[in-house]
């Protein structure tokens, strides 16, 4: 992810410290700083802490341990409210309309209560399971399923009794596990072929997230569930078609209230190919979808893919795990979602160390 101009109207978070003594002015802190925090102006080494994110990699890369990044003890005087994180996201909004990103998780010490939870099988069924004697099921199919079953009961025989209730369209999986959607340009080409490959052997899900489908992709489709997210980015008809299910993200757990972010130098003519965006563009896609106010939008663009795939394609949405999912959840199975998915508040997408992000004169109006 890229560094744009820092407003320097705040202290900076994290100073880099150099002992000059030690220093052998090899110049390879700087060839290696990736942020352009490390200059050399002919005699020494020079630091700029507003570019700094203290990703250590000068420190590491120095052979005389020359290199300390610390954090910056001097900030405005302690407030309850307002906090160093607040006063941050406040200048950054306001200022210039940028906002601040957390890749991996959630930068607050939020606790995880998933990680605390045990789960014995064994005790869900009365006797225990002996997998010596009874098989386990794991197959799990998802998609809507009919309030009632109809048989055929002309027939004599009970093996030759056929079902007449037709199902809507359902994908099946061998255990439920599904991996999260990563779309190309979060993760490399080599990384999102891995997770294809591994879904196909293992017969499970994964996401393509809403960064479209490389052509190389598609015979993996079966297993994949693609994302319809508000840039649009990617889809068309044969993006619909080839997919196990079609997800509507409407939010995730990941940045709620923020989009999505693909800067422009990261948009190569891979990515560019299957967002089908120009190349060296920036991708942003606003948090809200714009087409889609209200439940009966929302029910129009389901009926919409659904009739685009011709009625083979399990159309789902895709929600953040707020406080009031219970309605909402309600709403998008009633507009005629075949699946929901509940995203979580720790997931993300994107590998890139927590920075500002902010306009500058020189950008063409993108944070």
């Amino acid at each position: 992810m890229r560094v744009i101009s820092i407003s320097h109207e705040f202290p900076p978070y994290f100073r880099v410290t150099v002992d000059r003594e030690l220093c052998k002015k090899c110049k390879r802190c700087t060839n290696h700083c990736s942020y352009g925090a490390l200059t050399f102006n002919g005699e020494r080494i020079i630091c700029d802490d507003f570019k700094c994110v203290a990703c250590q990699r000068c420190v590491v890369m120095c052979p005389a341990s020359a290199i300390k990044v610390v954090s910056n003890e001097s900030f405005l005087p302690p407030h309850g409210n307002y906090t160093r994180r607040i006063r941050n996201i406040i200048w950054a909004q306001s200022g210039n309309g940028g906002v601040l990103l957390s890749a991996t998780g959630n930068d607050r010490p939020i606790r995880n209560i998933f990680d605390d939870l045990l789960l014995d099988a064994c005790q869900v069924t009365n006797p225990s399971i002996d997998p010596l004697r009874e098989k386990i099921e794991t197959k799990v199919f998802f998609g809507r399923k009919p309030k009632k079953l109809e048989f055929s009961h002309a027939v004599q025989d009970i093996n030759k009794i056929s079902l007449k209730t037709e199902f809507m369209p359902n994908f099946e999986i061998d255990m439920p596990i599904m991996v999260g959607h990563m779309s190309l340009g979060s993760i490399s080409y080599n990384s999102c072929m891995a997770i294809y490959q591994a879904a196909k052997e293992l017969n499970i899900l994964a996401g393509s997230g809403e960064g479209g489908l490389h052509p190389d992709f598609y015979e993996y489709g079966p297993n994949i569930i693609t994302e319809i997210a508000s840039g649009r980015f990617g889809v068309d008809i044969n993006y619909l078609e080839n997919a196990a299910g079609l997800e509507i993200k409407i939010g995730q757990g990941a940045k709620p209230g923020h989009g999505g972010h693909l800067p422009g130098e990261k948009v190569n003519s891979l990515i560019s190919q299957t967002r089908m965006i120009p190349k060296g563009s920036d991708a942003l896609s606003p948090y809200p979808h714009h087409d889609i106010y209200s439940i009966e939008d929302l029910a129009q663009l389901i009926a919409a893919l659904k009739e685009a795939t011709r009625y083979k394609v399990p159309v789902g949405v895709k929600i953040a795990a707020v406080h009031n999912s219970a309605p909402i959840a309600v709403g998008i199975v009633r507009g005629g979602a075949d699946f929901l998915t509940l995203d979580g508040f720790r997931g993300s997408t994107g590998a890139s160390p927590r920075i500002i992000l902010q306009r500058s004169k020189d950008t063409r109006g993108h944070g």
